[in-house]
């Protein structure tokens, strides 16, 4: 174990410097020589980033890749998927292998200040740690899991919050830690797991692809924070604000009320000065990201509003159904709020 330590310590301070090298090539002039962006995706989670029946990626991480790619080049469907387990993530984005790191990530102090790595700048999705049960069991609280068997995804933060919950309530657990999603699944429909302790909104997805949905009860208590956000290489601050702009531009246009659908006439003919400068039809804003100037307009006509991919995605027209909550707009009781664009 301390050998395979070692080892992954020295693999991320050599991503590390290679992040360095890559900072200076400019991610942003690499992705449009290119043609094409490298979105880094979790391996398969429902809602968030998953191949369907025909082998396209969905999900609302997905979402934000294309949108990305909708912002540099135009298109959405410039950008090569790359699938990647947590324990390759991160030395993915520091070794170049991905341009963007999309993948259900929690924002948190030690990812934003060390590895060469940093989040740019607004959250994707608000989420937080929750704990699901087998129906049977009749527990209806975390805190009823004393001498619990709990699963989890390895080198997650939900190992951590979990060692916190139960050392505050003075409770004992056994964890066992799976790669992947999938493995999360199998495990607590074969018995092995009293109950998974994950995101809320990966129990939801993991919730809807048992055999039997109604087996298994998503408790109401929350153990953490987890804000989830794009992430890019520390030290390429235009790369940086593309991708926070891209996400801001979403937010912004669903605040207006743009939506793909009412997107050309309303870049025709804009309602207000902010929705002009948004739309590129008054000021330079998108060339001051390295942008074309209709680069907003892009976005929401290709790729949809903030609340249009919510809904699609993981919202009421998914089969996660999840409730926008935490992450409806600021003016509907929500945390989700972007910059103007001014």
């Amino acid at each position: 174990m301390r050998t395979r330590t070692v080892l992954t310590a020295m693999s991320i301070a050599m991503a590390g410097m290679l992040a360095t090298q890559f900072s200076h090539a400019g991610t942003l002039e690499n992705v449009k020589k290119r043609g094409e962006l490298r979105c880094g995706v979790s391996d398969g989670l429902a809602g968030f980033s998953a191949p369907d029946a025909k082998g396209r990626w969905q999900g609302i991480d997905t979402e934000m890749c294309r949108a990305v790619a909708t912002a540099v080049l135009g298109n959405p469907e410039k950008v090569t998927f790359v699938p990647l387990p947590n324990s390759e993530r991160f030395t993915a984005l520091q070794s170049g292998e991905v341009d963007l790191l999309s993948r259900n990530t929690t924002w948190s102090a030690s990812r934003d200040n060390s590895m060469g790595l940093s989040f740019p700048g607004g959250v994707l999705f608000y989420d937080g740690q929750g704990f699901m049960v087998h129906k049977d069991a009749g527990v209806t609280s975390p805190k009823e899991l004393d001498g619990a068997t709990v699963c989890t995804q390895s080198g997650s933060t939900s190992e951590m919050n979990m060692a916190d919950f139960f050392a505050s309530h003075s409770l004992h657990y056994q964890a066992v830690t799976f790669e992947s999603p999938a493995q999360l699944l199998a495990a607590f429909e074969g018995g092995r797991c009293d109950s998974i302790s994950i995101d809320s909104s990966q129990l939801a997805a993991l919730r809807s692809q048992l055999k039997d949905p109604d087996s298994g009860v998503i408790l109401p208590e929350m153990i953490s924070k987890e804000p989830l956000a794009p992430m890019v290489r520390r030290g390429d601050e235009a790369w940086g604000k593309v991708v926070s702009w891209t996400l801001y531009a979403m937010l912004n246009a669903e605040e207006m009320g743009i939506t793909s659908k009412n997107v050309d006439a309303l870049t025709a003919a804009p309602k207000s000065p902010d929705m002009a400068r948004l739309l590129g039809k008054d000021g330079d804003f998108g060339k001051q990201l390295g942008l074309s100037n209709d680069w907003a307009h892009n976005i929401v006509k290709n790729v949809g509003n903030y609340g249009e991919i919510f809904d699609r995605t993981v919202g009421e027209h998914s089969p996660l159904k999840l409730a926008r909550g935490k992450n409806a707009l600021w003016n509907a009781g929500g945390f989700q709020y972007a910059p103007p664009v001014r």
